[in-house]
């Protein structure tokens, strides 16, 4: 039996604190900040708002499920999941297009759109599904040491059938010609933290775990997920550490011996940090046992940081979906002053979530709970007056959307959150939101090492190494480190 100590308390952290102690190990999780579930964090605010502080799109439910199944578990045995239909709404400059939750009617939404997209999207989402298969089952599960790992049977066939070295932009396009459809089928991978033309084909594998395996709420909010997570890691034995900061990580003869933790050392056998990988090398251990310099995560290509904005209305909104993307101007451009420019958007794209749709215990009673979320490079200077500006331009165009009039004036709670607070809350190296990008050059064996190459007892886990950003690959990130640990 060893005694870990996990640094963070996100998806990562505490999927790594439930295995590890299902494997008999003494687990402690310290958390800096008040609350479990790191950006999966939520609020409640004194007028009965309940907001969700992060991930707000259940997509990939059979990954999910298979982190309960694990502890003999059911996500039913926690929270129940709704369907959404429409799955999303997207609104264009020329109309709006909303997502059905059954693939029979989505394949009649695209043959409308265009003639002959029904069947294609039928051959899409059949290779979809073939990459989803053998990646979100086989891939993704790999550590990632070499590249060894991957030379099996089943692999080496179906390298050319996973698409990894043609690009996700030209990919859509050997299905579909409409603008809206290719919009609609490029839009997941914004958030893998590049532009279309620079991820693997191989991600077409997310279009067929969100619009096929359907998009879903889990009832409450999302952090109903953290609460099950934590109770199952509870139900191993694992101890929370709330208000906890971990301030260095002790190494002696290239082992880690211990952790400082407001100002108290506490002895270990084994780290797993599921802190942010950057901070974690830079600022809690020292620089000769580090895997990465400062130039390596200069010349990495981050996914994007977000603007987001929670809001309280003392009325209902109509017209209003629970997702709803806001895709009137250039997809390319967005994404191009994200990752190239590195600059605040001219016309930007933005996302807005309304819960309160689906669920009305995360609002008052005919109030409407909402936040809006707007991709941005990271590292940016963010002042409260450049959010200011952004917020009223997505206010507008909402308003425009809904037939609202003067949203601001039925307020009832605002707050923002930004690249700053990212920094503050999370150690988010250059306030990223989302990790790193999943381009071919930070695929598996490429991304930051899941070990630490000196000590031969810190590991790492999260958004920042493999599999990679999301909800369902830091889950299985987590899984992966505490096995890793376990040798």
């Amino acid at each position: 039996m060893k005694k870990i100590a996990i640094i963070g308390s996100g998806f990562s952290g505490l999927s790594a604190a439930a295995y590890s102690a299902k494997q008999g190990n003494e687990v402690h999780v310290f958390e800096k900040n008040s609350s479990l579930g790191g950006r999966a964090r939520k609020f409640v605010t004194d007028n009965g708002y309940v907001f969700d502080m992060g991930p707000s799109w259940y997509w990939m439910p059979d990954i999910i499920e298979d982190f309960f199944k694990d502890f003999g578990k059911k996500t039913s045995d926690y929270f129940e999941l709704q369907p959404l239909n429409p799955q999303f709404e997207m609104v264009f400059s020329e109309g709006t297009m909303q997502i059905p939750h059954d693939y029979q009617e989505m394949k009649n939404l695209f043959e409308a759109t265009e003639i002959g997209a029904g069947v294609k999207l039928d051959e899409f989402m059949n290779d979809a599904q073939y990459k989803y298969e053998v990646g979100m089952k086989e891939f993704v599960h790999k550590p990632c040491h070499s590249w060894f790992e991957f030379v099996s049977p089943k692999i080496a066939k179906s390298a050319l059938k996973l698409d990894l070295l043609s690009n996700f932009h030209r990919f859509v396009r050997k299905y579909f010609k409409d603008p809206k459809l290719i919009m609609l089928m490029e839009f997941p991978v914004i958030f893998l933290g590049a532009a279309p033309k620079n991820i693997p084909a191989l991600y077409s594998l997310m279009n067929y775990g969100g619009y096929k395996l359907g998009t879903w709420y889990p009832m409450g909010g999302f952090s109903k997920i953290i609460d099950a997570m934590a109770d199952i890691a509870k139900t191993q034995g694992v101890k929370f550490h709330l208000n906890s900061g971990v301030e260095s990580i002790k190494i002696d003869q290239n082992k880690a011996k211990a952790i400082s933790v407001n100002g108290e050392e506490i002895q270990f056998d084994t780290v797993i940090a599921s802190s942010d990988y950057h901070h974690t090398e830079n600022k809690l251990i020292e620089e000769k046992y580090r895997n990465y310099t400062e130039e390596y995560w200069k010349k990495r290509t981050f996914a994007p940081s977000c603007l987001i904005y929670y809001l309280g209305f003392k009325e209902k909104i109509p017209h209003l979906k629970h997702h709803t993307l806001f895709f009137e101007n250039d997809l390319d451009l967005h994404t191009t002053e994200i990752y190239d420019d590195k600059k605040w958007p001219t016309k930007p794209l933005f996302y807005v979530c309304c819960p309160s749709k689906t669920d009305q215990s995360v609002a008052p009673e005919n109030c409407e709970n909402v936040f809006l979320l707007m991709p941005v490079a990271t590292g940016l200077d963010d002042s409260e007056e450049t959010r200011e500006k952004y917020f009223d331009e997505m206010v507008l165009r909402l308003e425009k959307h809904t037939g609202a009039l003067d949203l601001k004036s039925k307020l009832d709670y605002k707050k923002s959150y930004c690249i700053k607070d990212f920094k503050e809350d999370y150690n988010a190296y250059e306030g990223n939101a989302y990790g790193l990008a999943n381009t071919l050059s930070q695929t598996a064996v490429l991304k930051p090492s899941l070990k630490n190459k000196k000590v031969s007892n810190l590991f790492y886990t999260g958004q920042l190494t493999v599999p990679g950003p999301g909800v369902p690959p830091s889950i299985i990130s987590g899984k992966i480190a505490a096995m890793e640990a376990n040798k």
